[in-house]
């Protein structure tokens, strides 16, 4: 009988609006840019981006060279970068890099904060990354959003 009252009063109901409501707020604020320096003119598709964030490739489109950099692993960014942009998890991501690593056909990319990846980015022309799209400026280029 109680468990019936617990939908009766509306309780459940106002929980679940509450969460729902929060949905859309969380997105917008979870936003993820991907950035490279303001003179890298190269437009990138998806597929790029993940290729060359897993290793596959060690070149832009334009043929310069790309060197990825990742947030810290903790990072919401990086969760959300690695699910949005690689379509992995984290620890999908651990098991490839450790393969790849242990055969000796890559190495993961170097991993900064937001903070110090801005201002790699923005003084090398070789890098690429990914931050918080609010955190995004004249000092980088974006070409992609999450």
């Amino acid at each position: 009988m109680r468990d019936i009252t617990f939908f009766r009063t509306g309780f459940f109901l106002k929980v679940t609006l509450s969460v729902l409501l929060l949905i859309p707020a969380y997105s917008a604020f979870a936003e993820i840019a991907v950035i490279v320096h303001p003179s890298n003119g190269t437009a990138m598709e998806k597929g790029v981006i993940a290729k060359i964030f897993l290793g596959k490739t060690k070149k832009f489109p334009g043929g310069g060279t790309a060197v990825p950099m990742n947030q810290p692993e903790a990072s919401a960014e990086r969760a959300a970068f690695n699910k949005q942009a690689l379509n992995k998890t984290s620890a999908q991501l651990k098991a490839y890099w450790s393969k790849l690593v242990f055969t000796g056909k890559g190495t993961p990319p170097r991993e900064v904060d937001s903070g110090e990846m801005k201002s790699l980015i923005s003084a090398n022309p070789n890098l690429i990354g990914y931050i918080d799209a609010a955190q995004a400026d004249d000092s980088v280029r974006v070409i992609h959003k999450y």
